[in-house]
């Protein structure tokens, strides 16, 4: 059976899935085969590294790891399944509905599950306003800012695509700038961070509260990798 690829846009978000077992060029390989990518944040480095996984026999792809909500009623820690990828012009791509329908029976009581549209776009949204703005034009659920670029690889490849994002920033949580202005190729630069607070003071408490909601999403994502990863039967005839 063909391995899966997981694209994670950081590091620390990569780490929850598990062990390395061995390192293969830019890509990683966990013990039970499955393919690990780290891409940075942005579509543009999440489809070089989407591709790059196809290339070595990927046979489906999942875009891993945290997302801000749009949806009032999400919480830090709260698991999306997106069943609609969506593009700020309206383009979108569909992920696989018997992956996502298996994962979710897997996680029956493990974990709060919500399925709807997912929104990718350009850049992070940081403020409660930005976010309030997407949610009532978009009608999705929450955002990233790779899913949409992973998704349409997998579509170009004709392999299943799933989406597996956790609620980090809710819809009334403001992302700290200091944040993204430090992180940089799928690490967050500590320097970088450092002196974005001292130019920002006012952003520590913020980054406080943004590392406890970051706690609640990694025990989710950790509950979700706990189960491993394999292609259910039919998903390949599904995205053919």
């Amino acid at each position: 059976m063909a391995a899966v690829g997981i694209v994670a846009a950081l590091a620390p978000e990569a780490k929850i899935l598990g062990r390395t077992a061995r390192t293969e060029g830019s890509r990683q390989r966990l013990a039970d085969g499955t393919l690990v990518a780290i891409s940075g944040m942005g579509q543009e480095a999440a489809a070089r590294a989407a591709r790059a996984l196809l290339a070595a026999g990927a046979g489906g792809l999942i875009s891993w790891g945290v997302a801000g909500g749009l949806d009032p009623r999400l919480r830090a820690g709260d698991l999306v399944l997106a069943s609609r990828v969506l593009a700020p012009d309206g383009a979108f791509v569909l992920p696989s509905a018997i992956w996502r329908s298996a994962l979710a029976a897997q996680l029956a009581g493990r974990a709060p599950i919500t399925e709807g549209s997912l929104l990718t776009t350009p850049e992070a949204l940081c403020s409660v306003a930005a976010k309030a703005l997407a949610f009532r034009t978009s009608g999705a659920l929450a955002v990233d800012m790779e899913s949409f670029a992973i998704g349409r690889a997998a579509s170009e490849g004709c392999v299943p695509f799933l989406v597996v994002r956790v609620i980090v920033d809710a819809a009334a949580d403001v992302l700290p700038a200091a944040v993204m202005a430090a992180s940089h190729g799928g690490e967050v630069r500590i320097g970088r961070l450092l002196g974005a607070l001292v130019r920002a003071p006012g952003e520590i408490a913020p980054l406080l509260g943004l590392a406890r909601r970051y706690r609640a999403a990694t025990h989710t994502l950790g509950r979700v990798a706990a189960l491993g990863w394999r292609l259910p039967p039919g998903t390949d005839a599904e995205s053919a």
